[in-house]
């Protein structure tokens, strides 16, 4: 039971972060590890940062506006 409840919201967790645009980190650590064994993985600072600044136009993780 609490294996089935700790899954429903390992995928509540999911569902926000895509519903507010920040893609999920433990996926890309995994598709970097899976995929480009040789390249850094960025911290979880430095991938959010890229995320808002992707989806933002934000300038360091900024946000310089709301629309």
């Amino acid at each position: 039971m609490i294996k089935k409840i700790a899954e429903i919201l390992s995928y509540r967790k999911q569902f926000v972060s895509l519903l507010v645009g920040v893609p999920s980190y433990e996926t890309y650590v995994a598709h970097m590890k899976l995929q480009h064994p040789e390249e850094t993985v960025k911290t979880r600072k430095e991938f959010f940062c890229e995320a808002q600044d992707d989806r933002y136009n934000a300038k360091d993780g900024k946000v310089s506006r709301c629309c």
